[in-house]
């Protein structure tokens, strides 16, 4: 179901005494039009149902709303037009069908010139961000090559058995790319090895995803970090960026379904994403499994706003 946007969400402090430098972007948002002139459009993934498939915590349908209110108050540091694009929202368990709802949306949103940040949900998002850009792709850039870049602390490249799920996407993903006759580059960013397999890392080994992993991720390591996602971005047209808000140690992003026991710190992501923003490739970028059933004193929502105002300004510039 697409829920139209609630602008109510969008509310927070003014200084009115400072001018347009000192808004907000709640004072810059505007629900989406259809002869809207293209900018940011924040639209939201309602879901959890990907989650409860893989029995993981639930909550995290709420997260696009919770969000919003965190990012209400983001300073409005880029001068091209915001849009709040609504919500797609699952309905009676139909997973799939939402997933495809918000493939039809996102790839209206790109044929229209925009600039698509979605807020999940868990990160069955995934699947459905990919449906998006593989429509827009077909249609307007047959010839380009597409690179999946996940920060996440699970590979999930489970086999939907005996449905998709939250740890199923980038499988399904590979899939569609064999039968199209697409390359399948994918790399994941701060894997764990205590949260994932020796049957996923085969996976991942057999579809040929990069994987580089959380201990691996270090301050003293980070130039070499740095030059593998210049390196996978080199090779690839366009870039798909999907963060699973997991990746980061439990006490900085408790409110997942699966908080890691280690994670990588956030001093350490930062730079990696502006690497990837300053590639001028991204295409499409989301958050997953955002809960705000297990925040404390809202912590994640501040720490997953402020993700989201880095890639919004990496990509409005």
């Amino acid at each position: 179901m697409l829920q139209l946007a609630d602008m109510r969400l969008w509310s927070g402090r003014t200084d009115a005494e400072d001018g347009r430098a000192g808004e907000r972007w709640h004072q810059r948002i505007t629900p989406l039009q259809l002869d809207s002139a293209p900018g940011l459009a924040v639209l939201g993934f309602a879901s959890d149902e990907g989650v409860r498939r893989n029995q993981g915590r639930i909550g995290a349908a709420k997260g696009p709303r919770i969000l919003r209110l965190a990012m209400a108050n983001l300073p409005a540091t880029f001068d091209r037009p915001l849009y709040d694009a609504g919500n797609v929202r699952v309905e009676q368990a139909d997973l799939e069908s939402a997933q495809a709802l918000l493939g039809a949306r996102v790839a209206e949103l790109l044929d229209g010139g925009h600039f698509p940040l979605v807020l999940g949900g868990g990160h069955e998002i995934a699947y459905g961000s990919y449906q998006g850009i593989a429509r827009w792709m077909r249609e307007l850039h047959r010839d380009k090559t597409l690179g999946i870049i996940n920060f996440d602390a699970h590979l999930d490249l489970r086999i939907p058995s005996p449905a998709s799920s939250s740890g199923t996407p980038f499988y399904q993903i590979a899939e569609e790319c064999k039968l199209a006759g697409k390359p399948f580059n994918y790399l994941c960013l701060g894997a764990a090895d205590n949260a994932n397999t020796d049957a996923l890392y085969r996976r991942a080994a057999e579809l040929g995803a990069q994987v580089i992993r959380d201990r691996e991720i270090t301050a003293w390591n980070l130039d070499v970090t740095l030059e593998r996602i210049a390196a996978f971005i080199d090779a690839v047209d366009l870039v798909y960026l999907t963060v699973c808000l997991d990746v980061f140690p439990a006490a900085v992003m408790p409110a997942v379904s699966a908080p890691a026991s280690r994670g990588v710190p956030l001093e350490l992501f930062e730079p990696m994403l502006d690497r990837v923003l300053n590639s001028g490739k991204v295409c499409l970028a989301d958050m997953a499994e955002f809960n705000p059933y297990f925040d404390i004193e809202d912590h994640a929502a501040r720490t997953a706003a402020r993700i989201g105002f880095q890639i919004a300004n990496g990509v409005m510039a």
